[in-house]
Parts: structure tokens; sequence; C-alpha cells
């Protein structure tokens, strides 16, 4: 292969070459996003794994310390994938298609029941499920197969340069965004980064607290927390808590959850606790990453699905009845808070304003109740344009264990967000300014209890210091523009009849 040893320096040049690997799945027949990136997250989660536990056995054996690998002979990627890989070499030089029937029927089955080994360790337990929804390869050819490995195993740390660079989990991460384009159906879990960061900084999680998304998707929230909270680790003990006691969710998509796991695990993140099944009805497909989780959490940072709709049995869960998914997730959200914990969640508009539903009214009402609501922005209407969603949505911030007895709004409804020019970090730069105080201005303003129940629970932003723009054409200039459009109109109509 050429030019395998060339260090890759720059993001360009990295998301050139995993495009370039892309490129090989799609035409290997793995065409769209929602094909080829489940593929490439088990290749990739390998061979980072792989990379990781040859350092974590050099370590140990500087301090004379034993060390248990994860994966033994011939299932590590340096054994079956590698190109001088000793397995790989004795497949390649056996019978034909010898090296396809080894990933299928060996490879694959053997890492999907790694967690039922007697005394399976938790990251066993996750390899395991990262290959739950994986059956076999579906790359077409040997060649192609052996091409994309290749490739792969060219990833080295060494050869990505991570100090001019993003990490190959932010690449991955434009990956997961793919997934939610193009009319992939994706969007469904895909939050916007800025988004997710800035909810992230408002909340501003603590080492030693617990982080908890009830439908992480490919695990945005929490990758993104991650990163946050490296910069407070102080001690050995900070970075064990961190990496092993901090990070649970749920998730019910069985293509979703194993990109959830593996996205964390390339993060750092070393025991990422994801709970496989549906978290309103609490029908449980895997709950062994979960076990030990606590009751409640310190922050909850997370975005429920928009505009979903729920039968029977999820609702009896719930206090409240309503076939709105959101709704439920609240109650969910605020039952899942320890007294004195905080929540980030985005909203849709429609949750906000409708009082026509008891259940909507009510479960505002129990917010407002159990929990301070102190913070309501109101987003431009195409955040959501790149994942495939136009809603119109609100971010809410709230601490548990005190009532809502005033909430500051701040309001960012006028920008005109498009795929070109997404909402970014810089939007908010006033927003936090403003927010320890929690101050005036042309965007925000403060609204009292009284009045939010005055209005049965409609907690929607009207920003009252709006200032409209007016249209100070007279009726003749509205008139003369109205008959010049026409005139065009009918010439355009002339042409196209006499085409």
């Amino acid at each position: 292969m050429k030019n395998n040893n060339r260090k890759i320096t720059t993001p360009q040049s990295l998301n050139a070459y995993i495009k370039s690997i892309c490129d090989i799945m799609r035409r290997s027949g793995r065409t769209g996003a929602l094909q080829y990136v489940p593929e490439l997250t088990w290749m990739l989660f390998l061979r980072i794994l792989d990379e990781r536990e040859q350092k974590e056995e050099e370590a140990a054996k500087a301090l004379s310390v034993p060390f248990r690998p994860s994966l033994e002979y011939p299932y590590r990627w340096q054994d079956w994938a590698s190109p001088n890989g000793k397995k790989r070499i004795e497949l390649q030089q056996g019978t034909l298609g010898a090296f396809m029937s080894f990933v299928n029927g060996e490879l694959i089955p053997y890492l999907r029941n790694l967690k039922n080994k007697p005394g399976a360790t938790s990251r066993q337990k996750v390899i395991s499920e990262v290959f739950s929804s994986t059956e076999r390869t579906y790359i077409d050819t040997e060649r192609n197969l052996l091409d994309i490995l290749d490739k792969i195993d060219a990833l080295s740390v060494e050869r990505v340069d991570e100090t001019h660079m993003f990490p190959i989990s932010q690449v991955y991460e434009g990956l997961l965004q793919k997934m939610g384009e193009k009319n992939n159906d994706g969007g469904q879990f895909f939050t916007p980064r800025e988004v997710i960061r800035v909810m992230v900084k408002v909340i501003n999680p603590e080492i030693g607290e617990t982080v908890y998304d009830p439908c992480c998707g490919t695990g945005g929230f929490l990758a993104q927390a991650y990163q946050h909270m490296k910069g407070k680790v102080k001690t050995a003990t900070d970075m064990k808590t961190l990496k092993t006691r901090t990070f649970y969710g749920r998730e019910k998509e069985n293509l979703v959850y194993p990109i959830a796991l593996a996205n964390l695990v390339l993060q750092g993140i070393d025991e990422p606790h994801i709970w496989h099944g549906n978290t309103l009805t609490g029908l449980e497909v895997y709950g062994g990453l979960f076990s030990g989780a606590p009751p409640q959490f310190d922050v909850i940072l997370t975005n429920p699905p928009f505009g979903g709709k729920e039968g029977k049995d999820a609702q009896t869960q719930f206090f409240y009845k309503t076939s709105s998914t959101q709704v439920l997730f609240l109650q969910h959200v605020i039952d899942s808070l320890k007294r004195g914990g905080r929540c980030g969640i985005v909203m849709d508009e429609g949750v906000l304003f409708r009082t026509n539903e008891n259940a909507f009214v009510q479960t505002k009402r129990k917010l407002l109740n159990e929990c301070n609501l102190w913070c309501i922005v109101s987003l431009p209407p195409k955040v959501f344009v790149n994942a495939g969603a136009a809603s119109k949505t609100n971010l809410l911030f709230f601490t548990k264990g005190k009532s809502t007895e005033e909430i500051w709004y701040y309001d960012l409804s006028d920008l005109n967000i498009t795929k070109k020019q997404p909402l970014t970090i810089q939007h908010f730069d006033e927003f936090f300014r403003l927010l320890p105080e929690r101050g005036a201005s042309e965007r925000s303003w403060r609204v009292k209890r009284k009045e939010i129940e005055a209005k049965n629970y409609d907690l929607k932003a009207v920003n009252p210091n709006r200032k409209e723009k007016e249209d100070k054409r007279t009726p003749d200039e509205l008139i003369s523009i109205i008959e010049s459009q026409a005139e065009q109109i009918k010439k355009s109509i002339k042409t196209l009849r006499g085409k």
C-alpha cells in the first residue's frame, strides 16, 4: 500500500483518509451511511481497542503487575486484521475464501458471545454489545475487505498527529452526522454538536457526579460531557471515576445502541453504562452494562425524539398519561433527577405552548412544582435542519428540589439558520455573559410564576423587547410592485405557450 506511513497532520487529511475507507465500503455494496457507518464502527472499535490494550500491557509490565487482555489469539486485531498478523497470513495462504469464512463463521460469533463467558469483564461485555447487531460482514469481496482492514490498520495513534488536529473520535462524529443527513432517517438520533456544547457548558458537570441520557442515540451528550469534565481531572482516582463510574444512558434502536457504545469507548470512556431497551415501557433487551446504576442521577443531558407517539404499554408507566413521547420523557427525567440534580433538555415548542391536553399541563405543573426551571432558550426554527427535522425547539435548564418562582428567557428565534450557516457557540456569547445575573437585554427577560399559571402553564417564549420591522411602503408602491410582477408572469406564460 502506498504512503501507508505518511503522517496525518490535519483534520482535512484525516477526513479524506476516512472518506477513502468509506468509498471502498460504498463500492462494496454498503451504499448509504446507515449501512457503512455500523460496519466501519466495529472495525475502528477493534483497531483502537487493540492499540489501547497493547499500551496497557506495556504499562503493566513496567510496573510488574499482571495484565489480562480482553481478547486473545486469534481474535485480536493484530492477529487477524493486521497485514503482518499471524492468523491473517495463515488464512490468506490457505484455501480460497478462508479469510471471509473466519470473519463470518468464527470471529464475529465469538465476539458476540463474549459477554456470556464465565467471569466476563465489563470491557468484554462492551465488546460483545458493540457486535449485538452484527451477524456478519456485508463487504462483498475478500479483496475489498482486506483493503479496508489495511487502511484502518494504518490509523495508529503514532501516525495520526493529534497535537495538530481533532482525534479520530471527532472525525467519527462527523460520520455519525452523515447518518442524519440526506433523508437517512438518522436525525432522530443526531443533535447538532454546537447545541450539545452549549448545554454541557451551562450545566457544567463536575468530577464525581453521574451523567445520564435516557435516549442517548449515538452518545453525543455523554461524549461531550466527558470531554468537558476531562479538564477537571486532578488525580488518578478522578480519572478512574470519570472513565468507569460517571456515564449512564439508555437506547432502544438496535442499530444505534452498538454505535453509542463504540463512540464512547473511542472517546476514552472505559465503562459506558448503556442500557439497551425501551426507556418508556421498561422493556429490556440487554441491561448487563447498566447493573449497579444509581436510581437517580446528578446531571441529565438529553434530546427526546420530536413528535413521537407512544402506545398504552408506555403510558401505563406514567402518572400523567399521553401518547406524546416528549411529555413522557419529561416526566421520566424529573423522576430520574436527584434532589439538587441539574438538567438540560431539548424540547419541541409544541410541548411548551400546548394547554389543551391535560397531561401536557399537569407535566408542566409537575416540572414547576418539583424543579426550579431557571432558564428557557428559544432556538431558531431550523437548528435541526441538518438532522432532517424542521421542528422549532427550546432548551430548558432546571434544578430539582425547589419550585420555580421565575423563569429567565433568552431569545435566538430571529436568527436565520441554514445548512450552510448552522448555529454556532458564538451565537451564545451574550447569553453566557448575561446568564450569571439573568440579565435583561433585547433578547432576554424574566417571567413570574403567577403569569405562567394565569396562562395555564403556557411556557412559550414571547419576547416583549422584540422590535418588529415596520413595512413603510405606501399602498401605491405595493400596487405598482404587484402590477410589475403580474406583467412579468404574463410574459412568462406567453413564452411557455409559444414553446
